[in-house]
């Protein structure tokens, strides 16, 4: 049985989240497993499973899949479970042109918030990224790559902003484009210009940065989509 403490590294240290509920963690848990590809596209959230899986009771379990069901993670949240939530190629365009704006909004926000402790955090799972990476553990690479910017978001206390972004994450194909060649080397490349940035604080770069990130992989994904 997974321990509850077991949760993504940020939940347990560089940022504040003891005024987090139960379920919000539990959400968090799960949101981080669907972008990371642990819980597939189209699959099912049994309850009951997933509660033995954590190491908690069914009812935060239950109360957190109404909370990625609000944000578009899951689709048909009842007693029967919830299924992972398919994404709409068609949508993407302008989700990617959310996301961009959002984003870069929260990005701006956090960097002068960011503390010494967050810094590390970021540090730590760059290396993460690195031996991930060099693995070939894709799966780790889409989970690193969510507490990655889950973190530096979180630091920037936009709520509202960040559950925005959340439902748009929700509907992009991050499955599909780490699975293309050498995008987990390129993405590695894009995290390291935007950690660069962050840690100097240079908002101009940071934001660069981020953009390219954002808008890199849907270009490589439509190349060869339309291929």
């Amino acid at each position: 049985m997974m321990e509850f403490i077991s949760f993504p590294r940020h939940a347990r240290k560089g940022l504040d989240l003891r005024h987090q509920t139960k379920e919000e963690r539990v959400a968090d848990y799960l949101r981080e497993g669907i972008i990371s590809g642990r819980f597939p596209r189209g699959s099912k959230l049994k309850q009951a499973e997933l509660a033995e899986m954590i190491g908690t009771s069914i009812t935060p379990v239950r109360e957190a899949i109404k909370i990625l069901e609000a944000e578009g993670f899951v689709l048909g949240a009842s007693h029967r479970g919830a299924v992972v939530a398919p994404f709409d190629i068609h949508a993407t365009e302008e989700i990617v042109d959310l996301r961009v704006t959002l984003e870069s909004k929260l990005a701006l926000a956090a960097i002068a918030k960011l503390t010494p402790q967050n810094m590390e955090e970021l540090r730590t799972l760059q290396q993460e990224f690195e031996a991930a990476a060099m693995r070939g553990d894709r799966d780790a690479v889409r989970g690193i790559n969510y507490r990655f910017h889950e973190l530096i978001y979180m630091a920037a206390d936009l709520p509202q902003t960040l559950r925005f972004v959340r439902i748009l994450w929700a509907r992009y194909p991050f499955d599909l484009i780490n699975k293309l060649d050498n995008r987990i080397d390129r993405a590695l490349a894009e995290h390291r210009e935007m950690l660069s940035a962050i840690i100097v604080r240079d908002e101009a770069a940071m934001l660069s940065a981020l953009r390219t990130h954002i808008r890199a992989g849907w270009d490589e994904f439509k190349a060869n989509y339309a291929g």
